[in-house]
């Protein structure tokens, strides 16, 4: 019975935010809330799991995420990654751009959310997408889909990899060095495969991109003028552009909790704090410094304090200020939904749907490992296509996986990397992301759906394999 109410739960939850409109918190809490009283949980325990379920993903990753928005919004102020956009058009030229393109969003820009990112990439896009040919539009909309979103799950920060590290219990550090891979990997390989079906006449302009005559209904995006670009600077606003550093120092509080982080992970593997005990007292030291720094909250910390220090040299008080009150208002939003959706795991937890899990994931006795990593994938797709959020797909398909991993003779990473892999399958219509990447790139309904929807679709599949190879050799 655990399993039919959960399918009910998660039934409801897509009906309420689909047919009638309601907010996902609201539908998840209403959605937990039935399934602890109808699954046997009781009014206390129900409470319980909902606030604790809350609570211990706060735990996890509620500094990470809100250290993370707040350091994206402050160098999405400074222009840092709109340079970066521009600066690939100027390196690679416009017929690479796709894969110049996915290669960014996959590895430095998970640190913003998901949103922010398709609001940078569209207008470069629009702009762009001319000198790539006909189709050029088509390619760069499954270029920025697949980057976005394999940057999103598989490399750190990006929320639903922190929140899958998290919930899994497996040191960040690890899962740095194998996404920050994978990720790219993922994304660039999806690019290709989709250029191969553009090519071949999949893609047609006049069907799935607005045209001329529909131009009322398309947002108005700004065309990069080339000529106005290379005028000396004029107003207030040139002015303070001439004052910002350069990119690479600007990109400085992204790539150096990058990095603190992966030398972090280092240290319990290679067992260095033992190693450090029989070295002396400046190993010693040395280890613990390299623990601190490595540490996912600090190192983020120092990298927002060092954005933060930054902006304020050349945003000024004001304009600092109003970089960092959008990060918290970003941050509220996604802190809450990211909890409610660890209350949703909880509760599932407690209704003892695990132990039927379980049950599944050990049921095949030929192929045990392949079979627990198709089955971390499918509950993740299926959640994703029910639920229409790539985070909260990937939040709750951790929480029903995670206690029972014990269980398994699978290595957790790969259980992480199939739910990862999973979350992204097939992103559609019941996502508000869906119709902001539509209106943005100035797609058709129908258009989305051949790009975005088939991108994440082809990446879901492409990263499977990845998962199952990382299982069989760990």
């Amino acid at each position: 019975m655990a399993a039919l109410h959960t399918a009910i739960a998660i039934v409801a939850a897509v009906v309420l935010i689909i047919r009638f409109k309601v907010d996902p918190v609201i539908a998840l809490v209403l959605a937990c809330l039935y399934l602890g009283l109808a699954a046997g949980v009781g009014v206390e325990g129900t409470i319980t799991a909902v606030t604790e379920g809350f609570g211990e993903i706060m735990v996890d990753v509620g500094l990470l995420i809100g250290f993370g928005v707040l350091l994206g919004s402050l160098l999405h102020a400074m222009g840092a990654f709109s340079t970066l956009v521009n600066a690939l058009v100027r390196v690679v030229g416009a017929r690479r751009l796709p894969y110049a393109m996915t290669a960014a969003l996959s590895t430095i820009f998970p640190a913003i959310y998901v949103d922010v990112q398709v609001v940078l990439a569209s207008p470069l896009a629009r702009s762009a997408a001319p000198r790539i040919g006909p189709r050029g539009l088509g390619n760069l909309a499954g270029a920025i889909g697949t980057g976005i979103f394999s940057g999103y799950v598989f490399v750190v920060p990006g929320l639903a990899a922190v929140s899958i590290a998290s919930l899994i219990g497996l040191p960040l550090g690890t899962w740095l060095l194998l996404g920050i891979i994978i990720g790219p990997v993922t994304a660039l390989v999806t690019t290709l495969l989709f250029s191969l079906l553009v090519r071949a006449g999949f893609w047609r302009p006049e069907r799935d991109e607005v045209q001329p005559e529909d131009a009322a209904t398309a947002p108005e995006l700004e065309e990069e003028d080339e000529d106005a670009a290379a005028e000396p600077a004029r107003t207030p606003e040139d002015a303070r552009e001439r004052r910002l550093p350069p990119l690479g120092v600007r990109l400085l509080p992204i790539l150096v909790p990058l990095v603190l982080i992966a030398a972090g992970a280092f240290v319990e593997p290679f067992d260095l704090v033992a190693r450090a005990e029989a070295a002396g007292p400046a190993a010693q030291s040395a280890v613990s410094t390299l623990t601190f720094l490595g540490d996912p909250n600090m190192a983020l910390f120092l990298g927002l304090l060092g954005a933060f220090l930054m902006a304020r040299r050349v945003l000024r008080e004001h304009r600092t200020s109003q970089a960092l009150t959008s990060g918290f208002r970003t941050t509220g939003e996604i802190l809450l939904i990211t909890g409610v959706g660890g209350s949703l795991g909880a509760v599932i937890e407690a209704t003892g749907l695990g132990d039927v899990l379980a049950g599944l994931f050990t049921a095949e006795a030929g192929l045990p490992v392949v079979v627990a990593v198709l089955l971390a994938w499918v509950v993740a797709a299926l959640l994703h296509l029910a639920i229409g959020s790539v985070s909260v797909a990937a939040i709750a398909a951790a929480g029903i996986i995670g206690p029972v991993l014990g269980q398994l003779e699978v290595a957790p990473i790969a259980i992480g990397l199939a739910i990862a892999s999973g979350a992204m399958f097939a992103l559609h219509v019941n996502s508000n992301f869906f119709w902001m990447f539509k209106s943005l790139l100035g797609l058709t309904t129908q258009g989305t759906l051949r790009s975005l929807t088939l991108v994440t679709s082809i990446s879901a599949v492409v990263s499977l394999p990845i998962a199952i190879a990382v299982a069989l050799v760990a």
